[in-house]
């Protein structure tokens, strides 16, 4: 047996909804970025952008482990002199929700064309809500 490489013509996209209510958020983001790149498939191939996409209910109540809700920083530059901006998780999460996942996500993702394509097929939204029937998702449960 021999195991034929995916092309992009054969491509089916699969849509999964999660609920991120009351999950850790860095346990959350690689399974979500496990789906996006298609990894849980049996013919992934890493050339070609054949993962799923990802719908993500409740990001504003996403949690983090120990004391990182008081200690991680999230950084902003502008490329000018003193133009470095931190922001703490907490003041984040009040502030942009969204942000807090997309950013964890889009870091296990590759750093080329394809992980601009994937991260483009992540939906993110505070309530428990979402627009996307027509791609009839499939509800995934976080381990």
């Amino acid at each position: 047996m021999r195991t034929e490489p995916l092309k992009k013509k054969d491509v089916t996209r699969q849509w999964f909804i999660i609920d991120a209510k009351g999950k850790v958020l860095g346990r959350a983001a690689s399974q979500i970025a496990c789906l996006l790149t298609g990894k849980y498939l049996p013919n992934f191939t890493p050339s070609v952008d054949g993962g799923a996409g990802v719908i993500v209910l409740n990001c504003d109540k996403v949690v983090v482990t120990g004391d990182k809700s008081n200690q991680k920083i999230y950084k902003s530059f502008s490329g000018y002199p003193g133009g470095l901006k931190t922001t703490v998780y907490s003041e984040m999460m009040a502030k942009k929700p969204k942000h807090i996942l997309r950013h964890a996500v889009r870091g296990m993702l590759p750093r080329s064309i394809i992980g601009d394509q994937i991260i483009k097929r992540l939906k993110l939204y505070v309530d428990g809500e979402h627009p996307h029937i027509a791609q009839k998702p499939i509800e995934f449960k976080l381990k």
